[in-house]
């Protein structure tokens, strides 16, 4: 098979892979539907995190069961599934609690930027639609194995709910799902801070209220402007850069929240929201914990996040893939095998 390896920052090739094998009998290999490129990806493509050696990519899919272990039953071969991008058994004592992505035996993927993927404990990380989906949900459902998740992740972590105001910071997929996810749970005003008209457009399709295009001491400024002079009750960062996080603290009000879920890169100053009562909570997020509600959501036709799925590409050109998103020219791009 073909998929993805990078090479170095900036490198990344469609080569001819091994073929994924059942290894373990909590294994499935399944056949690549959709994949895409993941904000977090660009970190070791900008050079901003180490590639030591030629590596398989990516964490995000949807696709079609081949093969099961004798140990999975909760999938079968022809069955459309979504996986998170964090494979948990959803059966430890952590999962239990709902924290899949900490899952006392969780495991990784090997390349999700391929034609087929072996999928470890698929048991508990699969997730199967009932009977093949409509081809235009494919985008919707691809966004469920990372995207949606984590913007949802965000909003529930910083308490996100019918009676709160919510600055959401990045204007990456993540972000943009954030906006969808905090209109989902009821938040009367939602603002999506970002400078880029595609984006802002895409923002107030998921139910965005205002629009702040001014970033630091303005930006901060423009969202209290907008929430009785104080910032809102719940930050939701997307991003991960120290810019973002300091961005996310000077919008949030004194005893408000902030969901953290960009891949960290810099310090937060603790004194000073200890001082203020600023709440933090995040991380990655919990996929297996949130995709039977949200694929529910997607299959109704209630929430439609593919729509930040700008560029669509033959798995073969993923080097474009990467240039487009690190150039800004795509919010987010899909390849298809």
């Amino acid at each position: 098979m073909f998929g993805a390896v990078i090479h170095a920052p900036g490198d990344v090739r469609y080569e001819q892979r091994p073929d994924p094998e059942i290894i373990e009998p909590t294994d499935a290999v399944v056949r690549t539907v959709a994949a895409c490129v993941c904000g977090s990806d660009l970190w070791r493509y900008r050079g901003l995190a180490p590639v030591p050696q030629p590596v398989p990519i990516g964490h995000e899919f949807c696709g079609v069961v081949e093969a099961v272990g004798d140990a999975v039953t909760t999938v079968k071969a022809g069955d459309f599934v979504v996986g998170g991008f964090n494979p948990s058994d959803n059966i430890c004592p952590v999962c239990r609690k709902g924290a899949t992505a900490n899952c006392i035996n969780g495991d990784h993927y090997a390349g999700c930027q391929a034609e087929k993927i072996r999928v470890p404990l698929a048991e508990g990380t699969l997730v199967a639609t009932p009977g093949m989906p409509e081809a235009d949900l494919i985008p919707s459902l691809l966004a469920l194995s990372d995207v949606m998740c984590t913007g949802w992740h965000a909003a529930v972590s910083a308490g996100v709910g019918p009676d709160t105001t919510v600055a959401v910071v990045g204007d990456g997929a993540v972000g943009l799902c954030a906006v969808l996810a905090a209109v989902q749970l009821g938040a009367p005003t939602v603002i999506a801070m970002s400078r880029h008209a595609a984006r802002q457009q895409v923002a107030r399709e998921f139910g965005a209220t205002d629009i702040v295009a001014e970033r630091d001491e303005a930006g901060m400024a423009a969202v209290r402007e907008l929430t009785n002079g104080i910032g809102a009750d719940c930050v939701l960062e997307c991003v991960g850069t120290e810019q973002a996080r300091l961005q996310a603290i000077g919008c949030v009000r004194d005893g408000g929240n902030i969901g953290l879920v960009g891949v960290p890169h810099g310090d937060l100053p603790v004194n000073d929201l200890f001082w203020r009562n600023v709440g933090i909570k995040g991380g990655p997020a919990h996929c297996r914990t949130y995709l039977p509600e949200l694929m529910e959501k997607v299959l109704a036709r209630t929430i439609n996040p593919g729509l930040v799925f700008d560029l669509e590409l033959p798995l073969a050109q993923i080097g474009e893939a990467y240039a487009a998103m690190d150039e800004r020219r795509a919010i987010k791009s899909l390849v298809r095998p």
